[in-house]
């Protein structure tokens, strides 16, 4: 009895530490306990936008999918923009030879590289011409599928870059024709944005998901929840500090009839700081300007404890952040435990798996990919 005491009383004390506000500074090690799991068919997708020999550093064989980024319109064609990123390409494909499991897809577009992607996919003649440069480059290459990332159908997105209602239409009739032309083994995919103003207007998700294989959804680069406020850069579940989340897309998603299978989540392997923020909340959801983001694998040389960064974490988005009081800066990243517990959430809610901006963002060793590999073939409790 003694005994049984003891235990609820240890209980009792792990729930009132589990339940300590948002705000509450944690150490970030995690040192979480393992055992064998059941082997999983999530997917781990990985975005490189590199030169010819970083990819060799990183162990690809946690993969299982590899997206070279980007080519762009010339014309009606999707092109290589330069003989390197051709180089680049061809040995992101070799990697094949050495595992076989990998599939490797082109991506078109990306932030800022979609210029005339409405005018090229708004007539049936433009669409069939790039479908056409899609599937001999595919061949040509011997990659996998291709990877759209038009940011974005009718909402727009970088500066002036034309957009119109009619690209929703249109959007579908551009899968329905890449399914119809390319080989029966080529996969097909989008990059979505994961905020209210894409989902409920940029895609028609009934008549243009059948068509495609799965959809990556951006849950990473969240906007605030007004203009000019610090955001939670990759949140998993809303919260007081972030509207915008990965869990929030998907129920909507879910409740526009996406089957869950075609839903990858996003993870940013990348932080997003912003300046001049005060230190109410440590600078959560505070006014402040947002600075160029950091990769991951530099972001300890970046935002050291000697400028002042404390670590903290909101319990609720699930995401880890900083703040300076020196500096006024507030970062907000994903860390191997939010990138643990997003790969958690994929298989737990029997989602397509997990992708990320960008693999070589991360560490070489001990980073965020092997957080996620380990999550995928090992169950945690936290």
């Amino acid at each position: 009895m003694k005994l049984a005491k003891i235990s609820v009383f240890i209980s009792f004390l792990f729930f009132v530490f589990s339940c300590k506000q948002t705000t509450q500074k944690e150490n970030n090690k995690s040192n979480l306990p393992s055992k064998p799991a059941k082997d999983t068919n999530a997917f781990v997708i990985g975005f490189y936008q590199g030169n010819l020999t970083e990819i060799d550093k990183y162990d690809v064989s946690k993969l299982t999918h590899l997206i070279f980024c980007f080519t762009h319109l010339k014309g009606n064609k999707m092109c290589l923009d330069s003989n390197r990123d051709e180089l680049v390409l061809q040995h992101l494909v070799s990697l094949k030879e050495k595992h076989p499991r990998l599939k490797v897809l082109i991506s078109l577009g990306g932030w800022g590289g979609c210029e005339t992607c409405s005018d090229v996919f708004s007539s049936k003649e433009g669409r069939i011409e790039f479908v056409q440069s899609v599937k001999e480059m595919l061949v040509k290459y011997s990659a996998d599928g291709i990877d759209l990332d038009w940011e974005s159908p009718v909402i727009g997105g970088y500066k002036n870059h034309k957009h119109a209602k009619v690209d929703k239409d249109n959007f579908t009739e551009l899968v329905k024709e890449l399914r119809s032309t390319l080989n029966k083994n080529h996969l097909i995919c989008f990059d979505a944005n994961c905020f209210d103003d894409y989902l409920k207007y940029s895609i028609d998700w009934k008549n243009g998901m059948p068509y495609v294989d799965w959809v990556n959804l951006m849950s990473y680069g969240l906007p605030g929840d007004s203009s000019g406020l610090s955001a939670h850069n990759s949140a998993l579940y809303s919260s007081r500090f972030q509207y915008e989340s990965a869990d929030k897309g998907v129920r909507y998603l879910d409740s526009v009839g996406v089957p869950l299978k075609k839903i990858i989540i996003g993870a940013a392997f990348y932080a997003i700081a912003y300046e001049n923020v005060d230190s109410t909340d440590h600078g959560q959801r505070r006014r402040g300007k947002m600075r160029n983001d950091v990769m991951f694998k530099n972001m300890e040389t970046k935002y050291p404890v000697s400028d002042g960064f404390e670590d903290f974490r909101d319990t609720v988005a699930q995401v880890p952040y900083m703040y300076s009081y020196k500096l006024r800066t507030f970062v907000s990243y994903d860390d191997s435990l939010s990138v643990t517990l997003k790969m958690r959430y994929a298989i737990e809610h029997k989602l397509g798996g997990i992708m990320f901006w960008k693999l070589n963002g991360d560490k070489y060793t001990e980073g965020l990919l092997d957080a996620i590999y380990r999550e995928k073939f090992m169950s945690y409790k936290l």
